[in-house]
Formats: C-alpha cells, sequence, structure tokens
C-alpha cells in the first residue's frame, strides 16, 4: 500500500503543542505534522474498544521498540489529560484511519461521527520527537528538507504476542552518510520513550524490504551514494499489525500526521 503525499499548508508554523493542536481543530493545517511546533512530543494514535484494550497495553508493553506507550485514555473520553490540558482526540490530528475487519473504510479529518462510548485511546511515542535532537546536532533528515512524510515500511521483523495481537514491526528511514549514522545511534538511544536508537542500518534486504524507493507508507526519499539507509522502529507498527488481526472496528491516525502534546522533548532524553 502506497499512501498519496499530502499538502503541508504554506502557514507560519505553531510555536507550542496547544498552538498546533488548536490550528489542526480549525482545519487550518493539514498533512504532515514532521517539524510542527518544534520541541513538543508527538505521538502515533491506535484507538481500540475497551474489551481489546488489556491485550493491546500489554502488547505495547511487550513491543516498547516500536510502540513506546507515552499515554492512556478512559473508555469513552476524548481526553488524554497527561499530553494536554484541552486535547481532544477525536478532533486534534490532522487526518486519521477508521478501520473495519482490518480494511479502510475512511480517512476523516476528524472523528467526532465515529466515536463510541466504549472507545479507549492509546498514545505512542514518535520519532519526530527525537528528529529535534538530530537537527541540532547538523544532521539533515532528507524528508523535512523535501517537505515530505518519512518513508515508512513493513518488515519481516516480528513483534512479540499479546492476545490477539500480533504481525510485523514497520520502520522509518532516514538516509545518512556513516559518520552521521554513528552519530544518530548515539543521539536517539537517550530517547528509548521514543524509539531510541536505530532496530537496522543498511542492507534493507535483511528485514524484508524489497525496494527502498517503494515505501509502504509515506513518501521516497533518495538516498545518495555515500549515505546508508538508517532505520527506527515505527509507531504505524498497530496499523500494520491491525491489517494483520483484523479487530471489527478500531481507529487510528493517517501515517505522519500525528498528534502534537503539551510535553516537552526534553523530558523524554536520558541525560
Amino acid at each position: 500500500m502506497t499512501v498519496t503525499p499530502m499538502r503541508r499548508d504554506e502557514t507560519a508554523l505553531p510555536d507550542s503543542g496547544r498552538a498546533a493542536r488548536l490550528s489542526i481543530r480549525a482545519n487550518k493545517h493539514q498533512g504532515p505534522t514532521a517539524g510542527l511546533a518544534p520541541g513538543y512530543v508527538q505521538g502515533n494514535l491506535a484507538i481500540l474498544a475497551e474489551r481489546l484494550a488489556g491485550d493491546f497495553l500489554r502488547f505495547c508493553q511487550l513491543n516498547p521498540k516500536s510502540c513506546p506507550l507515552i499515554g492512556t485514555s478512559a473508555p469513552g473520553d476524548p481526553r488524554v489529560s497527561e499530553l494536554g490540558d484541552d486535547l481532544d482526540i477525536r478532533t486534534d490530528l490532522p487526518r486519521y484511519r477508521v478501520w473495519r475487519n482490518g480494511e479502510i473504510i475512511a480517512e476523516p479529518e476528524d472523528i467526532r461521527d465515529f466515536w463510541r462510548d466504549d472507545l479507549v485511546s492509546f498514545v505512542i511515542g514518535c520519532s519526530f520527537s527525537f528528529e529535534e535532537a538530530l537537527i541540532a546536532h547538523g544532521i539533515e533528515l532528507r524528508h523535512i528538507a523535501c517537505g515530505c512524510n518519512v518513508p515508512m515500511y513493513r518488515t519481516s521483523i516480528a513483534t512479540r504476542a499479546a492476545g490477539p495481537f500480533h504481525g510485523p514491526m514497520v520502520v522509518s528511514m532516514r538516509p545518512m552518510t556513516p559518520a552521521n549514522a554513528i552519530r544518530a545511534v548515539q543521539i536517539t538511544t537517550r530517547f528509548p520513550a521514543v524509539h531510541g536508537a536505530p532496530v537496522h542500518i543498511g542492507m534493507p534486504e535483511l528485514i524484508g524490504i524489497k525496494d527502498i524507493m517503494k515505501p509502504d507508507y509515506g513518501d521516497a526519499v533518495e538516498v545518495r551514494a555515500d549515505e546508508l539507509p538508517v532505520f527506527w522502529a515505527c509507531g504505524v507498527t498497530p496499523q500494520s499489525v491491525i491489517a494483520t488481526v483484523k479487530p471489527d472496528f478500531c481507529i487510528t491516525h493517517y501515517p505522519g500526521s500525528m498528534l502534537v502534546t503539551d510535553r516537552r522533548n526534553s523530558e523524554f532524553a536520558i541525560m
């Protein structure tokens, strides 16, 4: 499955998590959230029926690299208070995916029409959060330079199962010179709550990726002759699992369109 690139509005970027959410809620920002509200943690989203919530929580606990959990809601409550005072999970992401029996049935800009009293929200740490540290150390991130979504791939790396939840890990990729790849390992190791260090470097075929220029999610970016593809575990993994397990109903974020929170990236760094 290939995701069609989304438009990034040519307007001034919000400078806080709350400002980003208000802009998204008012439909003033549409598209990928990479680089939005610098310094603020972003999150992937999975919303499931309460009867599946316990197993999914255990799945996240067993797979902390791909599913580092940073916030949850009570059943039927659209708020995730530990991530933002006025946060409304139904309106505060640029775009969502609604799934039935493992198939995408809608990709709306808000999910109020799909909301139910038995739904539990899970917010999972996002690699966008450690990108600020990479940029601060002078490492170019190709998808941000190109104004597109980060490329993501389903792999042959199996996740650890919990209840009905199982399936392949999804990874995000950033091309880097060997020297920058070494620095990136050192930098991102300090951020275990938002995926931490890479899970693979170079030779994508060893993790089941047949064509680096054909991502399963996001947009392809150039990998230059002097660069290596560097792969991080990705919070889109639950969408890969959903496609495998096929629950009767669930909601996720649209890849690249994340929840911007009030938490600071610095809170998740290990000094």
